[in-house]
């Protein structure tokens, strides 16, 4: 019995972290870069799981211990890159990308810390009276976006979430995926990113993009609300 009861309870494991992701893997000038090179390693290396908790320390990259051991991506302003999953990103959500500049250096658990954090791109749900929420990012296993080719040059962090909404009805229940890479930005601009905000700071966990009933939406629902600041586009 006690045999069974723990084969039973390995065979959870697995299933609960075959539905689940990491984004380890960095892209970059059209290729996928080894698995944690670029990429900070997250907590979840093993299990794959969430964070559900937005106050956590764990909001800025899911790590506390791993900076030193990555390296750092020489990344050209204006160019595209992204990040792929350990597995397909089956769960329905809300996809952001944000970047800090890192001091004293990308490498440094240090950098990130207060408001230095601004996003670049989002990959939000589409709605329609009569198709309801559309998840177009459903069962991919990547995504790429552009670097703003104003950002100024320099070492950042960036930083890729997707806040999956399953089971988001519940305060605590949506699923956040987040990862890390170290980069060097060359060949940018002068522009001025913003607006700032934090990780742990950006969210409250209310907001209406983050608690939110997919399967049931109030009948004056008029669409999807991103949570977070907005677009800086550089």
């Amino acid at each position: 019995m006690k045999l069974l009861l723990t084969t039973a309870l390995a065979a959870c494991a697995a299933q609960l972290a075959s539905a689940h992701y990491t984004f380890g893997n960095f892209i970059v000038n059209g290729t996928t870069t080894a698995e944690w090179q670029y990429v900070r390693m997250t907590d979840n290396h093993y299990d794959n799981g969430p964070v559900t908790n937005v106050n956590s320390p764990l909001m800025k990259c899911y790590e506390t211990t791993t900076a030193a051991q990555t390296s750092t991506a020489t990344v050209v302003a204006g160019s595209t890159v992204g990040f792929k999953a350990s597995n397909t990103m089956g769960h329905p959500g809300y996809f952001d990308v944000y970047m800090s500049a890192a001091s004293p250096s990308a490498n440094t658990e240090s950098a990130g810390s207060g408001k230095t954090w601004f996003k670049i791109w989002e990959w939000a749900p589409k709605w329609s009276k009569t198709t309801g929420l559309v998840f177009d990012s459903a069962n991919i296993v990547q995504f790429t976006f552009t670097i703003p080719k104003n950002t100024p040059n320099g070492q950042y962090l960036l930083r890729a979430e997707q806040i999956a909404l399953h089971l988001s009805g519940t305060y605590g229940g949506a699923q956040l995926y987040i990862a890390c890479a170290q980069i060097n930005v060359v060949g940018g601009g002068s522009g001025k990113p913003g607006p700032m905000t934090s990780f742990p700071g950006a969210y409250t966990g209310y907001e209406p993009g983050i608690l939110i009933n997919i399967y049931n939406l109030p009948a004056n629902y008029t669409g999807y609300t991103s949570p977070g600041t907005a677009v800086w586009s550089g």
